[in-house]
């Protein structure tokens, strides 16, 4: 081992540290203007902050309702407190030293990477057990080349989904620690803090579960993984529960970690348990009580539970027509254009056949069952995409270890070559084929699947209408209660002193269907909705995508004559700002 490769390994860690500082600096630098603007681009981050400035405001812990969405009942949010307490505390600090308003500004912007440190730090440790331990920075190139996983990395994309993709990270590195008690703790905390946060890497966890289980299975020697892993999924689930469920998930629910989910896993933890202790020396004796066990979490689950045999959403089968079946990212990548969904597939591929190269090449070494997880995973989360195309990210997260033995194989022989052309233009070639990268530039470069000309002028729309500097603008009027787009709500409860009818959140159906009845009714029907409401300002953004959904599905109706340049008498427009995008109407 060289000088150069020994410090790599000596000091990996730091190093790593280092690499995410600078990471940090520069995203900070490049997206200043948005954070300057606090452009949160998407609704779930505008009602993460909602959240955050409630809760310092001082609303109660356990109460996540959003009482300027649909006043004065308010918005039933299923998620949980986790992820606000390091953008509380960022906002907290910054307060030494400057406003509130730069307060936030900053903390929006640096919040979301914290959790990348997290990731760098498990896939670095994940590639040096598996492949070599100078392979890390290779895991580090490929991740911060994932389109898909690094957005949720991004300043201002404060959610939750970064954390969640932080503890998968966590989740793969502790299947393949060969100290088998830290790494089931590591899964099992893991697991259990991502069903804290949400439900959305429920399957992930699931399969996490199932590979322990299954190496348990092969191996009567992973008892102690098993075991460890049984006792913290369970009492970290519980421990969540208690520290972090809303007042509201006290409910038998299915859309988060309620008394529903909680049982699940502290059943399934007892179960785990068991049969770690047991540890029949019969591989069949094993399998036989792992089926048996899955068997019976699986029928206890559909007899205590048949609510949540269908979507978790629970919603109306209206609602879900008109809006959940509707997600763009709830579709399947295989219905996504070309250009959005080529970026996203290349590198699971990639990883995946590189995890079953070097599970196969791995198959005598000690490594081979740790590898074997990863290509399980791996297949698992290339599979979630033919469900969900927002599976994308943790597909592409979990493809980088297999792609850096693919890496780790492939550039040290151009690297080593003798023509200095090979050396140089063979390493570039060939690193943008491994890490997929080669997608992105395809499309980029090339005409491939081009937006047409109506696509970019909704999304033109979309974005201006969601600008600070233009919605800043109705702050000129008195606090009130302003009916508009469900989509735009959560953005403008965040830039203005008023309130909203609606956001998408699911928990609150009749509140989107009023909106949507009320933009794809008659005259008479949009208004009774919205005095029933106790709305006083009508809000439009001609051209935005939810309003085209409304003129499609109902030509003629109220919305549909609006964007047509009708107006009834009992609407009076109002002045925003000179080339305004929005259009603001008085409710008599």
């Amino acid at each position: 081992m060289g000088r150069l490769e020994a410090g790599f390994d000596r000091h990996w860690k730091l190093l790593t540290l280092i690499a995410w500082a600078a990471v940090t600096a520069w995203f900070v630098y490049d997206r200043w203007n948005q954070i300057r603007w606090m452009s949160l681009g998407d609704t779930d981050d505008n009602m993460r902050l909602m959240q955050v400035r409630a809760w310092l405001g001082g609303q109660g812990w356990y109460d996540l309702r959003q009482y300027r969405l649909n006043p004065p009942v308010g918005f039933d949010i299923h998620w949980s407190r986790l992820v606000d307490l390091p953008i509380a505390g960022l906002i907290l600090f910054f307060r030494l030293f400057t406003s509130n308003s730069w307060a936030e500004r900053l903390a929006v912007g640096i919040a979301p990477l914290i959790p990348l440190s997290i990731t760098m730090l498990a896939l670095g440790a994940t590639v040096r057990r598996l492949i070599a331990p100078a392979a890390w920075p290779l895991a580090i190139a490929f991740l911060l080349g994932t389109a898909a996983t690094m957005l949720m990395f991004m300043p201002e994309r404060i959610d939750h989904h970064g954390w969640q993709l932080a503890m998968l990270s966590v989740t793969v590195a502790g299947l393949c620690d060969p100290q088998a008690r830290r790494g089931g703790m590591m899964v099992g905390l893991a697991s259990a803090a991502s069903l804290t946060i949400g439900l959305e890497m429920l399957p992930y966890a699931a399969m996490a579960g199932a590979i322990i289980a299954l190496r348990w299975v092969w191996d009567r020697g992973e008892a102690p993984r098993l075991g460890i892993y049984a006792l913290t999924l369970g009492g970290g689930s519980a421990a969540g529960f208690v520290a972090f469920a809303s007042n509201a998930n006290y409910a038998m629910r299915c859309d988060a970690l309620t008394p529903v989910w909680l049982s699940v896993t502290m059943a399934a933890g007892a179960l785990l348990f068991v049969l770690a202790r047991v540890n029949p020396a019969s591989r069949g004796a094993r399998l036989s009580l792992a089926l048996v066990a899955g068997g019976g979490i699986a029928i206890g689950f559909a007899m205590l539970f048949p609510q949540c045999l269908t979507r978790p959403e629970q919603v109306s089968p209206e609602l879900q027509r008109n809006w959940l079946n509707n997600v763009r990212e709830a579709k399947p990548i295989y219905k996504h254009p070309l250009r959005m969904a080529l970026p996203i597939i290349v590198l699971p591929l990639i990883g995946l056949f590189g995890a079953i190269w070097a599970t196969w090449a791995a198959r005598a070494t000690r490594v081979a069952g740790s590898w074997a997880a990863v290509t399980l995973f791996t297949a698992f989360a290339c599979m979630m995409l033919l469900w969900q195309a927002r599976a994308g990210p943790a597909a592409q997260l979990l493809a980088v270890p297999g792609a850096a033995a693919l890496g780790w194989l492939i550039l040290p022989w151009f690297l080593n070559h003798r023509l200095l052309v090979v050396r140089v233009g063979g390493t570039v070639a060939g690193f943008l084929l491994v890490s997929g990268l080669f997608a992105g530039l395809a499309i980029k470069w090339f005409p491939i699947d081009r937006p047409k000309a109506y696509a970019k002028r909704v999304n033109a729309a979309t974005g201006n209408c969601m600008r600070t500097t233009v919605l800043s603008r109705l702050n000129r009027y008195p606090a009130q209660t302003v009916f508009t787009f469900v989509d735009l709500g959560p953005r403008l409860i965040v830039t203005t002193h008023h309130s909203a009818i609606a956001g998408p959140y699911h928990r609150n159906g009749d509140a989107i269907l009023d909106v949507q009845h009320a933009f794809q009714g008659s005259e008479a029907q949009a208004r009774g909705i919205m005095k029933r409401h106790g709305a006083t300002l009508l809000l439009l953004c001609p051209n935005m995508s939810e309003s085209t959904n409304y003129r499609a599905r109902a030509p003629g109706s109220f919305y549909d004559r609006m964007a047509s340049g009708w107006v009834p008498g009992w609407l009076v427009p109002l002045p925003i700002a000179k080339g305004s995008p929005l259009r603001l109407y008085r409710i008599e």
